[in-house]
């Protein structure tokens, strides 16, 4: 589990960029309302300045501390939360903040827009000798940084989907016709990857499997197989405890084998049996969704109620996680075991719950970074590797010298951060999932 909370340095730098930014930010209502798109901005000069300053107080502090300041990451994040507690005591206009009643709903987009930078950043930083091994994908067990970026972003969605807020489900045809899009960026990818020779690791999902058809073969069997949010706790921890009892029943011996038949199944093994485990993992996430978020009959409990449950549900997933690392099998991000899921669970609620004690959420601001990342999270996505293929062609990422890595880094985001702000400005809204 090292470094699983690094990815979180991302958070002190982006709740004092909320606090100096003033009228440059917005309340941003889009999780709430699905089918709403976001107003276009009619000041083009203020809302690029605004970007690039967001860009250059979260985005490339982040940059830094993955690659140059790895070895100085704890002390960095030390150094914010001080500079942070500072600021608390020298403004008075804080104490607002604890006022407030707003639910923790809205600050789930922010866990998401920090995912989104994040991994995008880590796809392409650990293709260079400056980003640290420990943090890349582990092989079969453990976990790194990059291994929770799948579980995370299919945790945040289910809080906040549709069948999370109990919106009428769609019709089978319907959930075919949105997903759509996914199996197509599926297919793309691996025309793409095979095209320019990129390296795949075949361990990861499989031959042709990969992140696109895991969150699509999730959203099919969650239409497929409709269940009230109220019993989707439930029905996902039986689903997680029967794969559990298989995996260690041989199911994990066939996955970390290396041998494949000829068959699609065989070929394509890892990704097509830890879809069972994803959906478990959404099933849970759309219940505590539901019940933190949705649920009428919470609605007139206090904040510190809801802040207390979430920091009983952080314990208690980090305690799960434990145990089932130590006594029923090892994280395992590659099968998605139980105590993958559990450790998933474990790390965003770590971060909600520490959103609700620095005030963060009762704020109710968004950076605009956030709203451009969170109105086209997978088409940024998409950008991402669209851009990671053309460093890759021109780039020999393995023999490249730090400063040379760092300067495409930061060109790299720079230009991922600002064509996914053009498209916000504009109202271009790609919605897949």
């Amino acid at each position: 589990m090292e470094g699983r909370l690094l990815d979180k340095s991302l958070n002190p730098n982006k709740l004092l960029r909320k606090w100096s930014s003033g009228d440059n930010t917005r309340r941003d209502a889009a999780k709430k309302n699905d089918d709403k798109v976001l107003p276009v901005r009619k000041d083009w000069m203020q809302y690029f300045s605004t970007l690039v300053v967001d860009y250059l107080t979260v985005v490339l502090p982040v940059l830094l501390v993955f690659t140059v300041l790895a070895e100085w990451a704890y002390t960095c994040a030390i150094s914010l939360i001080i500079l942070i507690s500072v600021y608390i005591m020298f403004n008075s206009s804080f104490l607002h903040f604890f006022r407030a009643t707003q639910q923790c709903y809205s600050g789930i987009d922010v866990i998401l827009s920090s995912q989104v930078l994040v991994t995008c950043l880590c796809i392409l930083a650990v293709d260079f000798k400056i980003f640290p091994r420990r943090y890349a994908k582990a092989e079969t067990y453990g976990s790194g940084i990059m291994d929770l970026g799948v579980g995370s972003f299919v945790v945040a969605n289910a809080l906040v989907s549709r069948q999370a807020r109990n919106i009428t489900s769609m019709s089978f045809g319907a959930a075919l016709s949105s997903i759509s899009p996914l199996v197509f960026l599926g297919f793309a990818r691996i025309i793409s990857t095979s095209g320019v020779d990129y390296q795949v690791h075949v361990g990861e999902y499989g031959v042709h499997w990969n992140f696109f058809f895991t969150l699509a073969a999730v959203s099919i069997l969650t239409s497929i197989v409709r269940i009230h949010p109220k019993h989707c706790g439930l029905v996902g921890l039986l689903i997680l405890s029967g794969c559990q009892i298989w995996l260690s029943s041989g199911l994990n011996e066939y996955l970390i084998s290396d041998k494949r038949s000829a068959d699609i199944i065989s070929q394509n093994k890892e990704g097509i049996y830890s879809v069972l485990g994803y959906w478990g993992m959404f099933l849970i996430g759309v219940s505590l969704g539901y019940y933190l978020f949705v649920d009428t009959s919470s609605k007139g409990k206090s904040r510190n109620t809801q802040v207390v449950k979430v920091w009983v549900l952080a314990a208690s997933f980090w305690i799960l996680a434990i145990i089932l690392d130590s006594y029923i099998e090892r994280v395992s991000r590659r099968m998605c075991n139980f105590a993958y899921v559990m450790l998933v669970f474990g790390q965003n609620f770590q971060v909600l719950s520490i959103f609700t004690l620095a005030g963060f959420i009762s704020y109710g601001k968004n950076l605009i970074l956030e709203d451009a990342f969170n109105q086209n999270m997978l088409g940024s996505f998409l950008l991402a590797n669209i851009l990671i293929g053309l460093v890759n062609t021109s780039v020999d990422t393995l023999s490249a010298s730090s400063l040379t890595a760092f300067m495409v880094m930061s060109v790299y985001t720079f230009t991922l951060c600002m064509v996914t702000g053009l498209a916000h400005f504009f109202g271009v809204r790609m919605k897949f999932w």
